[in-house]
């Protein structure tokens, strides 16, 4: 790694160091560090649990438990210069431990880990299911596929690692046992510390091939792919909706077809950013939605419409919901309304609200998301 010296035109190289001689350890550094930052192994990942012991019959541990957004368990195991000889066992022993969590095991664990990092500036403790719910991209917890049997996988964090461990993952990886190994490197110029975070096995490349190859074999032996009844559901009420929302004045979704998810998202012009509707058990929904790659650009188009929110609410109105979603890099501004959603004779009303208020809601917001995104190209120089 390099700092660049753009007055001389020059880089120089930072020194690299161990964690030894920096006086970093395994469980109150590194292993702190991954639980806030787990976006540093290049996925969206949700930590459920740490120093997790919760296994019958032992006293073992494993420092990070956590999910990804398929739903698998991902058992993570941070070392610190040296990867040492037993690590890839031990990982092992946490995966066959994790493979007999149920569902409920799961929820009851990351509940847990919501109590414990309870703060008194809170208003209550979160709710295990509602933030799992969100994670997933699902409206009901029990729509979604949780530590399915042989889905666990392996993340190996460590400055070396040694060649009898790397050669095993490799072989794990063959009988598509999920093993990614991660280099960390801790860098320094003068006070200031940095900490690189590199994935050496598999290759990104190599890895996206193997994900694209699991996938369509799942295609192939796939013989069925028949819907889910909420999914029916869903596929219904949209055809209607879309139906109906043809025959008005909004044409943001003329090329939109209607699908399974309990969302429809139309393009805004402005790369990410969206309109959405949301046909929801307990509720509908319109929502813009800002889900750029960079989350402060996220942050920014929002806090720039945010401040001109009295205007843009006298002429929706209403007053609107303003999720800035400080966990997340995506923010939302919604309107939404009760119902019950799941009793088609509800529909006919719920599909005229979803017109009249996308409609309105397009109107409102047009002219101050023009703005802010104007306002970033010219931030962005």
């Amino acid at each position: 790694m390099y700092r660049i010296d753009s007055e001389a035109n020059r880089i120089t190289p930072l020194a690299v160091k161990r964690f030894s001689e920096l006086k970093i350890s395994e469980r109150n550094h590194l292993q702190e560090w991954l639980e806030n930052a787990p976006e540093a192994f290049g996925e969206e990942l949700l930590i459920i649990q740490k120093e997790f012991d919760g296994f019958d019959d032992t006293l073992e541990r494993l420092d990070l438990l956590a999910l990804d957004k398929d739903g698998n368990l991902v058992i993570i195991e941070n070392k610190l210069d040296d990867s040492g000889r037993d690590v890839v066992w031990q990982a092992l022993k946490y995966a066959s431990y994790c493979a007999n969590l149920s569902r409920a095991q799961v929820i009851d664990i990351y509940q847990r880990y919501l109590n414990q990092n309870f703060r008194p500036s809170d208003s209550e403790p979160l709710n295990a299911e509602e933030k799992l719910s969100e994670f997933l991209g699902v409206e009901d917890l029990k729509e979604a596929s949780i530590n399915r049997t042989r889905s666990q996988r392996l993340i190996f964090v460590a400055a070396k690692f040694r060649k009898e461990v790397t050669n095993v993952v490799l072989w794990l990886s063959q009988f598509e046992i999920a093993c990614q190994c991660f280099k960390v490197t801790p860098y320094a110029s003068g006070d200031d510390l940095f900490l690189n975070v590199e994935q050496i096995i598999p290759t990104p490349e190599s890895r996206d091939f193997m994900v694209g190859m699991a996938v369509k074999e799942a295609e192939e032996k796939s013989v069925s792919d028949e819907l889910r009844n909420s999914q029916r559901l869903r596929l219904r009420f949209w055809e209607q909706a879309l139906e109906k929302i043809k025959h008005s004045e909004c044409s943001l979704y003329d090329n939109i077809n209607p699908g399974k998810d309990h969302w429809l998202s139309a393009s805004t012009g402005i790369s990410s950013v969206s309109y959405v509707l949301i046909f929801a058990k307990k509720e509908i929904r319109v929502e813009l939605t800002f889900q750029r790659a960079d989350a402060d650009e996220n942050t920014f188009m929002f806090e720039f419409m945010k401040e001109r929110k009295a205007d843009i609410e006298a002429e929706f109105g209403q007053p609107l919901i303003w999720a800035d979603l400080p966990e997340r890099k995506a923010c939302r501004i919604q309107y939404a309304k009760a119902v019950d959603g799941y009793d088609e004779d509800n529909w006919p009303a719920m599909i005229d609200w979803l017109v009249e208020h996308i409609v309105r809601f397009e109107k409102t917001l047009r002219k101050p998301l023009k703005d802010a995104g104007a306002a970033l190209k010219t931030r962005a120089g």
